[in-house]
């Protein structure tokens, strides 16, 4: 009951379980780069160059029940 519980009430995991576009400008040519809130990374279709969105603040850095809220595989690929 209690993972069933944490997996409705968490508001950290909503746009990694509902994901939505995100914009994040381009270091190189400045062009604005749509990356999924669920994504690590995107290519910008200006310039090529591969952008990566700072994930610094998500609470799966920090919240011990993070494996068991997005699950194992994608907690994964997020951290990289």
């Amino acid at each position: 009951m209690e993972d069933f519980k944490l997996k409705i009430s968490c508001p950290g995991s909503s746009e990694i379980k509902r994901p939505k576009p995100e914009y994040v400008l381009c270091p190189k040519c400045k062009a604005e780069v749509e990356i999924w809130s669920d994504e690590v990374q995107a290519e910008c279709e200006e310039c090529g160059t591969i952008v990566r969105k700072d994930r610094s603040n998500l609470c799966i850095n920090w919240c011990e029940f993070a494996d068991k809220c997005v699950g194992e595989e994608k907690l994964k690929e997020l951290k990289g």
